[in-house]
Formats: structure tokens, sequence, C-alpha cells
């Protein structure tokens, strides 16, 4: 049999080298496409979250209300300060420990949370899901489950807290001064957030608890990841006639929509 020449083993050699080469091209292609897909998602993420904040809701404020009638007036009426307390993920409303506002939530003091105990400057109030809201106090205590629950849908829980003085001036801290009748309708909207059994009395959720001054209750509502807690919190502060961003799942988004659509009176400015 002849030798094979040195142009014929090259070829042998090359053409496995150029098959490689178009199979690993062609299998590349997903990958690419995954890419563009990955990265369209992650833009119309920033659009929808920009549209958000921007477009306000309301669309029209609902006038300058009694708070602003009375800027600067020396027979202001009575104003009433509430705080949006805001972490990394979450929202709450600590509302004044007035009076009336310890009568609304007294119920809670036959569940072993007193709000006219001593020292109680604030009843903190806060809407989320069960699973992430009770399991997940900190990140450290993040897990599969909770959040698979966060992302999909899950039951509903009010969680309430007693809390003492509160700085103002910290950066997670936005102050909100109402007028009687919106801070008593965000009141009211945070008092139907409660499930109550067949008396009329809100549900404990047993065992479940950060520390001695906190409690959660059953709540109204499914929670999932486009309608969550600060979705919540926005809803009852367009109760109180301010406006909010159109869509603000994130607590950062929230308190920008709230600087961004209210007078500076509005905000304790």
């Amino acid at each position: 049999m002849c030798a094979q020449s040195d142009a014929q083993k090259s070829r042998q050699i090359r053409y496995p080298e150029q098959g490689f080469s178009i199979l690993a091209f062609r299998a590349s292609r997903p990958w690419r496409r995954a890419l563009r897909c990955l990265l369209g998602a992650v833009l119309l993420a920033m659009v929808a979250l920009s549209i958000g904040v921007l477009i306000p809701r309301p669309l029209l404020a609902s006038g300058p209300g009694p708070v602003a009638a009375a800027a600067g007036s020396p027979s202001s009426p009575a104003t009433r300060t509430v705080l949006l307390l805001s972490t990394e993920i979450h929202t709450d409303l600590a509302l004044p420990a007035d009076p009336d506002v310890v009568a609304r939530f007294s119920l809670m003091a036959a569940d072993g949370l007193d709000p006219a105990q001593p020292g109680v400057a604030y009843i903190i109030a806060g809407w989320g899901g069960r699973s992430f809201y009770i399991e997940t106090p900190s990140w450290s205590d993040l897990k599969p489950g909770p959040v698979f629950n966060a992302l999909t849908y899950d039951k509903s829980v009010m969680h309430m807290a007693l809390g003492g003085d509160i700085d103002r001036m910290h950066p997670t801290v936005t102050v909100l001064e109402l007028d009687e009748a919106s801070f008593d309708r965000l009141l009211q909207r945070v008092v139907m957030s409660f499930s109550l059994d067949s008396g009329g009395d809100p549900i404990v959720v047993p065992g479940a608890q950060y520390g001695e001054y906190d409690l959660f209750y059953e709540a109204e509502g499914l929670f999932n990841a486009l309608a969550g807690c600060n979705v919540w919190t926005a809803a009852a502060l367009r109760q109180a006639d301010l406006q909010t961003g159109l869509w603000t799942p994130l607590p950062g988004l929230l308190s920008l929509s709230l600087k961004l659509h209210n007078p500076d009176h509005r905000l304790g400015l």
C-alpha cells in the first residue's frame, strides 16, 4: 500500500478540528440568546421601577388640605406625625401612641402586648408574607422556603410592635405630617388589615414573635413579590391623601416617590 503524503495527513487532522469549531460555535448560540434575554429582563425591570417611581398615584393630588392651607398661620389645625420606617426590604408605619390610638389597639393587651404600658411612644404596624416575615427576622435567618413563598404567593400577617422614642433624623426614617382626617383614614386602613375571628377579635399567630414587645396577627389579603409589604404601605399612605409612586416594591423607591410627589410640609420639612 502506498504511504500517505504529508498533505493527506494534515487534511485528516484538520477536518476534526474544523468540525469541533463548528459544533462549539453552534453550542454557544443558546447561551448568547439566554444572555440577551437576561439583559432584556434587567432592562425591562429597570424601566418598570423607574416608571413606578416617577408616575404619581393618584395621578392628581387631592388638594392642599388643611395642613397646607394653614401652613405658617398662627392657628394651624392639629396634625399627627407618622413615621415611615425602612429596612433594606421592608417598611413599617410608626403610629403615635396618643390616647385615641392606644384605645384602637387596646385589644392587643389581652394577647400580652399592651400599648398603654409606660414608655411606649409608637405603635408600629407592618404587613407582609407569613412565611418570610415570621421566619426571617434578619438576613442571617434567610432560608429557601420562605424566599420561594415570597416570590410566589403566601398568606399574609400583620406585625405589631411597641416602640419607644425614634430618632426622626435617622436616614431610614421618613417623617409624615397628617391632618386629623387623613390620619384617621390611615388608622382605619391599618385596623381593617387584620383578620378577625367570629367574635370580632384579631387572631394571634401562635408562637410567632421576634421579642418581648411584638406579635404577629393573621391578616387580610395574599402576599406576592409584585404586591408585597411596601406596596401595602404605599396603599395605606394614599388613604392618608399622600401621593406615592405608581408601583414601589422596594423601601427606597417608596421613600423617593414620597419626596418627589408631596410638598415639603407633608414630610416635616
